[in-house]
């Protein structure tokens, strides 16, 4: 029904193409534009923001994206052909120095539309379909694909990959429609972040992909499970009061719904009080997958090492709490996240589908009891942003997390750093970063920045080394 409903949008957004274009462009009417007119030259639209000049037709607005660099990786990886980044944070497979061309190194990349339409009495009718893409490769982003495209690679040889909420589908950001009220508030159904992924942004002093240990990785927002930051099927409902917000969502349906989970729920509670700002968001995930490539090892027989990944299966709870004060030109940032992962309530031993077209767990390649010992995956960090100048800014902050020993008996983990006996020993990652953003107009954004990465403990398990410096520059632009 989703698909459907959005097909028909997307229909209809393009069947009125032409009568878009003569609003867009007023030279197309025959009259000259005004002269505060933003479309009057190319510079004019760029030095307008998108609220006041929108691609609007009735009550669709087009929107997109556009973020594109060049950097350097002390140890890293060639971009994948559907990867949405390079190795910006320290990975297993980082083993090799280079420069590189460096996608969506500030926010992701995107193309869509917005729906919003009144239907009368103070509601109206909304909806997102907003899909991410790599601005080199112009591929869709789908994290499956990127694992199985390794499968007979071993680390030294591979590309750019990563476990996904993103699974190659043209609304892989979001997609969604509900309806809003300003005093009863705002019900959505379809493709949704989760609540937990909505707020990291908004409190992550670097907010970026290539300078945030939050931003790179979705396992903080997804409590320890990357691919459950996004809710394939999620009825969302959100209320604000004055200076307070609730929020609660829910998931309808399963693993054949798109979904990486068979079940979540995540309620969250927030206010503004004078310059802070503080949210916190309850989680709880039942048989949370997370994919992974087969890197080298063997394949099962009979099947295309092409259309098969691993899934390791958790129940997932915890807790995100933020917060953020502002005084003058500076905004400082802290925040927590714990996560709790414990073996899975089903075992799937006949495998299950990834969410990726065409892209599936085998049998006998789903793992139920990766955590007999409880997974406590505990993350803190915090930072400051200061604004220079009206279109001048500059960031850093500090991110760390760790893990416990949850190694069952009688195993026993020895060594240190990459050498460590198992990534089921304590560790974590801990980074610092630094990023200035300057708008010369104000759709474009010209950006320099970089962040060291560190892996420590059971986290650094197996890796080609430990430690990464991406320092890049960027521009980014948004219609």
């Amino acid at each position: 029904m989703k698909k459907v409903i959005f097909a028909q949008l997307f229909a209809a957004t393009f069947a009125t193409g032409a009568e878009a274009a003569d609003i867009l462009s007023p030279k197309a009417t025959g009259a000259p534009p005004p002269q505060n007119s933003c479309f009057s030259s190319l510079w004019s639209f760029l030095n307008s923001s998108a609220d006041e000049c929108p691609l609007s037709y009735g009550g669709l607005t087009l929107f997109a994206n556009i973020d594109g660099g060049y950097g350097y990786e002390q140890w890293g990886v060639p971009l994948g052909l559907s990867s949405k980044k390079p190795n910006y944070g320290i990975q297993k497979n980082s083993g090799d120095t280079h420069w590189l061309w460096s996608p969506n190194g500030i926010s992701t990349s995107v193309f869509g539309v917005k729906l919003n339409e009144k239907l009368g009495n103070g509601w109206r009718l909304i909806g997102v379909a907003e899909g991410g893409f790599s601005p080199y490769t112009l591929r869709l982003i789908n994290g499956p694909r990127t694992l199985a495209e390794n499968n007979l690679k071993k680390l030294a040889q591979q590309t750019s990959n990563s476990d996904s909420d993103r699974t190659g589908q043209w609304d892989n950001s979001q997609g969604f429609f509900g309806i809003s009220n300003r005093t009863l508030g705002v019900l959505t159904f379809g493709r949704t972040n989760a609540l937990s992924h909505s707020l990291l942004t908004a409190y992550d002093p670097v907010a970026s992909v290539a300078f945030s240990q939050l931003g790179f990785s979705g396992a903080y927002s997804g409590f320890g499970v990357n691919s459950t930051t996004r809710v394939n099927t999620a009825v969302t409902y959100r209320l604000s009061y004055r200076n307070l917000r609730f929020a609660a969502q829910t998931q309808v349906g399963g693993y054949n719904q798109g979904n990486a989970a068979t079940a979540q729920y995540q309620v969250q509670i927030g206010a503004d009080i004078g310059g802070l700002s503080f949210d916190g968001v309850l989680h709880m995930a039942k048989d949370a997958a997370a994919f992974s490539s087969y890197s080298g090892s063997p394949t099962p027989a009979g099947y295309d090492p092409n259309s098969i990944v691993k899934a390791t299966l958790a129940n997932t709870r915890g807790v995100e709490l933020l917060a953020r004060y502002k005084y003058g030109p500076f905004r400082f940032y802290a925040g927590f996240i714990r996560a709790v992962l414990q073996n899975p309530s089903n075992s799937y031993p006949n495998g299950m589908p990834t969410g990726a077209y065409g892209i599936f767990v085998p049998p006998g390649a789903v793992t139920a009891d990766a955590f007999t010992v409880p997974r406590r995956y505990q993350t803190v960090w915090t930072g400051v942003r200061y604004k220079i100048l009206s279109n001048l800014s500059a960031a850093a902050g500090v991110y760390w997390d760790t893990q416990n020993d949850f190694l069952p008996a009688p195993g026993i983990c020895t060594g240190s750093g990459s050498a460590t006996s198992s990534s089921q020993c304590a560790g974590g990652r801990y980074s610092y970063s630094f990023l200035i953003n300057y708008k010369p107009l104000k759709r474009i954004d010209v950006y320099a920045g970089a962040m060291v990465s560190n892996a420590y403990g059971g986290t650094a398990s197996g890796y080609l080394h430990t430690r990464n410096i991406d320092p890049m520059v960027g521009v980014r632009i948004r219609f």
